[in-house]
């Protein structure tokens, strides 16, 4: 069973139906884009726990595989009682679900580097918390995806601003948010954590991206960092992800900075950024390694094929049944491709496909990055209804 069924869930459910598995995909909304390729389908509100428990009741999964922040998470304690399988599992999802929890764990509790930062439950709180971290900064709910409700406060004008954003944006019904002191940072990378049910942890060659808005923009893979930040990432990623316990993949988030490496944060699941897998830059993509640590299949190893890049295209309006025009001149050029998600409403700055680019290992993967945003461009998304 999946709890969130975005794109990142659709290729999850591909990846474990070409391993022979029945999958239902639920979601808050019908025709999600996971639904669209699995055998059965729920639409609920994933916060109200009754009705969560009704349809675990009702199909009795064998395994649920949380792909979004906005779930009941506390009853996954009860579901494991039960005997059914969450992904990672229950304290991974409870931890990771809420920036509180984890970047406590990570900072008070495993002492990982971090950015100066503080929370804030009310207006009055956040103009505090940023006299506390200083400006600029970065506010985020405690509850969000893909940079929703994520704003930086530059100046003191912006703070009640940034606090009316937080909760438009948030998740679920936590007002709080977490007020970051800005990293200068050099580089942001993703490094794809794989933990095993029987065998040890891998890690995806790191992945390089870009932010707006706190959403991903564009991703490549390989990002060249050094072999001392390399090796200092893989074992805060694994010591993360072993408190955290469980099996599957995470995406662990770092600052690259002047002065170190910092833990940003991590997601228990395929991450946005890992879409450029999907250039065929490994030997399995993110969401079939995602698959396998899941079903406790063996992962011998993860190797890097080719280099790769990808690119967002974002709707710009609201609307309904979207369709796209400039595919045929995005898909052009040798080595480039496209994932359109099948969202079937559009609104500012949602993501509703993503271009990839590849070419061989030792390529200019600045030229790569070039070509995936050159690609996005040229593809429009349309509606047939306002």
């Amino acid at each position: 069973m999946l709890l969130g069924s975005g794109e990142l869930g659709k290729e999850f459910v591909i990846a474990v139906k070409r391993l022979g598995h029945y999958v239902i995909a639920v979601d808050s909304y019908n025709e999600a884009p996971a639904q669209q390729v699995a055998d059965g389908r729920e639409v609920i509100d994933m916060l109200d726990g009754l009705a969560l428990n009704a349809i675990v009741a009702k199909h009795q999964p064998d395994v649920i595989v949380p792909e979004i922040e906005a779930i009941r998470t506390e009853r996954f304690y009860d579901y494991e009682k039960e005997g059914i399988q969450v992904v990672p599992s229950a304290r991974a999802a409870n931890f990771t679900m809420n920036r509180k929890a984890i970047r406590d764990l990570a900072a008070k509790e495993l002492g990982l580097r971090t950015a100066n930062y503080r929370y804030a439950a009310s207006l009055e709180e956040l103009h505090a918390a940023v006299g506390e971290v200083g400006i600029p900064c970065v506010v985020k709910p405690l509850m969000s995806s893909s940079g929703k409700g994520q704003s930086t406060v530059k100046t003191e004008s912006d703070i009640e601003k940034a606090w009316s954003y937080s909760q438009s944006g948030k998740r679920g019904d936590i007002a709080e948010v977490i007020v970051e002191a800005f990293v200068q940072f050099h580089t942001e990378i993703t490094l794809l954590t794989v933990t095993q049910k029987n065998g040890v942890t891998l890690f995806c060659p790191p992945i390089g991206h870009r932010q707006e808005r706190g959403d991903y923009q564009e991703s490549w893979q390989p990002c060249m960092i050094s072999d001392a930040h390399l090796q200092e990432a893989r074992e805060i990623a694994e010591k993360v992800t072993r408190s955290l316990t469980g099996a599957g993949i995470w995406g662990v988030e770092f600052f690259l900075a002047d002065d170190g490496i910092y833990f940003s944060e991590l997601s228990p699941r395929p991450h946005d950024t890992g879409m450029v897998t999907l250039a065929g830059t490994q030997n399995l993509s993110e969401f079939e390694l995602h698959a396998r640590a899941v079903l406790g299949l063996p992962i011998p190893e993860i190797t890097l094929l080719k280099a790769g890049a990808s690119a967002v295209v974002l709707a710009d309006k609201e609307g309904l049944n979207p369709y796209f025009t400039g595919v045929e001149d995005a898909l052009r050029e040798p080595g480039s491709d496209i994932r359109i998600f099948g969202k079937p409403a559009t609104r500012p700055y949602r993501r509703m496909a993503v271009t990839l680019a590849s070419d061989q290992l030792g390529c200019d993967v600045d030229i790569l990055k070039a070509k995936a945003i050159a690609n996005a461009e040229k593809v429009k998304v349309l509606n047939t209804e306002s």
